[in-house]
């Protein structure tokens, strides 16, 4: 009985913590968007708050992908099951940030103006490769749901691997914007490259 009461005692703080995980990770990713809004509000974005509200969208998006891409490898490194529990919210919020991102350039930049917009498409690559990553994207966010995970079977598995065209093409978007003038986007193409690595070598053994 003794020995019992240890055991109970001593999983109660990893009941509290499983409990509080998940509100502190869906705080700490919507903070970003809180804080822009704030900045927006307060005047805090500068002369140009459509150009910094893109930018900052998207660079958060990366982010947020990345973190989401990186949760797999991660469960195997550490060899624990708990990173998954995180990855369904993760990628929805690097979803939320892509849509924010994509609003923001053709709702308040380009004002909806189609013309334009395809002008863009045609003429900017980089604009191509982030459209590319939003569309694939698109689809897995409406069937992460665990009634489309039941609902695809097998089929959900294979779709959702278009995770990691999405992933590639939105640092390729961010690549080419940048013209070599930031560091940043290649370090997310480093982070990229190793992820990719890893799970090619992975699934190789």
């Amino acid at each position: 009985m003794a020995i019992n009461q240890a055991i109970l005692s001593r999983a109660q703080p990893l009941v509290h913590l499983k409990k509080i995980a998940k509100p502190a990770v869906f705080l700490l990713a919507l903070a970003p968007f809180i804080y822009l809004l704030q900045s927006l509000l307060t005047g805090g974005l500068g002369p140009n708050p459509i150009d910094s509200l893109t930018d900052s969208t998207g660079t958060i998006a990366i982010r947020m992908l990345m973190i989401s891409l990186a949760v797999t490898p991660l469960r195997h490194v550490l060899k624990q099951t708990w990173p998954l529990r995180f990855r369904r919210m993760l990628g929805l919020f690097a979803f939320f940030y892509v849509a924010l991102h994509v609003s923001i350039y053709t709702v308040l930049d380009q004002q909806l103006d189609i013309g334009s917009i395809w002008e863009d498409l045609a003429e900017r690559p980089y604009i191509l490769a982030g459209t590319t990553a939003f569309l694939l994207l698109v689809p897995l966010a409406f069937t992460s749901t665990r009634g489309m995970v039941r609902r695809l079977g097998k089929r959900w598995a294979l779709l959702h691997r278009a995770v990691y065209i999405a992933g590639a093409a939105a640092v390729v978007h961010y690549v080419w914007l940048a013209k070599g003038d930031l560091i940043e986007p290649y370090v997310y193409l480093g982070v990229l490259f190793l992820l990719y690595s890893y799970r090619l070598v992975r699934s190789l053994k």
